[in-house]
């Protein structure tokens, strides 16, 4: 089914464009934001190879394209949109280095200082070059915008980006913290301050601690819109324990490891990014769901491993964030977002309890139905900080920013 029936409702709609190395995420979303197209197309390259498409209706269908590559399933994506053409794509781009603190209309300059900073995201930013080449062959005179997750945070000061490593890795080889979920953490931070009943200190200003935990985690320190500070840094790697990623370890970790078991650069580094985080503990799974499951069965072959894994999740995020805490002039509260922060009443409440000298309060009631895509706070009265459940929308945030770009 295709939606060529609510071109009314989508008016001047931008297409926004998220390329994986095998996937792709989209959605049309039309300028007044309350109408969407959106959907996934997954295993490109593969004889599975299918679109999973949701219309503005909110109609569901899948459509097979087997062994299509981005160019082709980007056609069949545009093939399910009927007559509703986008004035505009804007694409996600994992890594903008230090050389793009905003979003960037596509040009061949543009395109090449991207290309250039593959080396720092080499799993991201050639799948997202590949979506742009996509629409450029289907839509070559379309106005294309790249929105970077590590823009958002360029206003991070250089006491929390810097790596305390020789100056000329930085100077030279651009070799510091950058930071990454740029849009999540833009967009709930920005949605949080609207909700926010709390008075600022400062004009009005709001400080958050946004937690954007998934499969990938990261927590961000948010004063007046501006990151100040975040847990991941050079890649993705950094910071909190993950669905598979281990987060931080001893930097000496790699040349144990490699003195003693014999494991090479590349072993080590798909031990820490594939095999570790909540896998490697619970040794079966990277659901938390599934963990959650497990940890409260005591008589699970796995349960010690994933009651394990749970604790120490929620633990690490906890520390994190009163880290994080470091970097705001002043504190409003702490925003959870991302599959598990969205969906897990039983983390958050774990990882609040973690910040026990913070004086943070939950209300139990409010904070057991915050899920599955319900917004709201569940702070009682008489915390010292606010406590939100906020759905992140990294589209409509990129969306937005397109926008801005091209003055639509």
């Amino acid at each position: 089914m295709t939606d060529m029936n609510h071109s009314d409702a989508l008016q001047n709609p931008v297409l926004i464009v998220n390329c994986g190395s095998s996937s792709i995420k989209y959605a049309l979303i039309g300028a007044d934001a309350t109408h969407r197209i959106e959907g996934l197309a997954e295993n490109l390259g593969t004889p599975d190879a299918r679109i999973k498409h949701k219309s503005a209706t909110g109609d569901k269908s899948e459509i097979s394209i087997p062994d299509a590559d981005h160019t082709q399933a980007l056609q069949s994506v545009l093939e399910q949109l009927g007559d509703v053409t986008p004035v505009a794509v804007g694409h996600r781009v994992v890594h903008g280095g230090d050389v793009f603190g905003e979003a960037t209309k596509v040009t061949l300059g543009t395109l090449a200082e991207v290309k250039n900073l593959s080396a720092l995201a080499p799993l991201h930013n050639p799948a997202n070059l590949a979506g742009i080449e996509a629409v450029t062959s289907i839509y070559p005179d379309l106005p294309q915008v790249m929105v970077f997750d590590t823009a958002f945070h360029q206003t991070m000061p250089e006491v929390a980006y810097r790596y305390a490593i020789p100056k000329n890795l930085y100077t030279d080889h651009a070799i510091r913290r950058y930071g990454f979920h740029g849009t999540s953490h833009a967009f709930v931070s920005n949605r949080a301050s609207k909700l926010s009943t709390s008075a600022g200190n400062r004009d009005d200003k709001k400080g958050w601690l946004t937690a954007h935990l998934g499969n990938g985690c990261s927590v961000t320190a948010v004063y007046d819109g501006n990151s100040m500070d975040s847990s991941m840094g050079l890649t993705p790697l950094e910071g909190l324990m993950m669905g598979t990623r281990s987060g931080d370890v001893d930097p000496g970790l790699h040349g144990h490891l490699h003195r003693t078991l014999d494991m090479d650069l590349s072993e080590i580094d798909t031990m820490l990014n594939k095999k570790s985080g909540l896998l490697g503990v619970s040794t079966v799974t990277n659901d938390m769901r599934t963990i959650e499951e497990m940890a409260s069965d005591a008589s699970h072959e796995h349960h010690a491993d994933a009651k394990l894994a749970l604790e120490m999740f929620c633990y690490r995020a906890g520390r994190y964030l009163a880290s994080l805490s470091c970097a705001l002039p002043e504190m409003t509260g702490i925003v959870f977002t991302g599959g598990i922060g969205e969906n897990s009443s039983t983390v958050r409440a774990k990882i609040v309890g973690v910040m026990r000298q913070f004086g943070l309060k939950i209300d139990e009631a409010k904070n057991e139905v915050l899920i599955r895509g319900e917004e709201g706070s569940f702070h009682s009265d008489d915390s010292r900080y606010e406590l939100w459940v906020i759905p992140t929308d990294e589209e409509y945030r990129i969306c937005e920013e397109t926008r801005a770009v091209l003055d639509l």
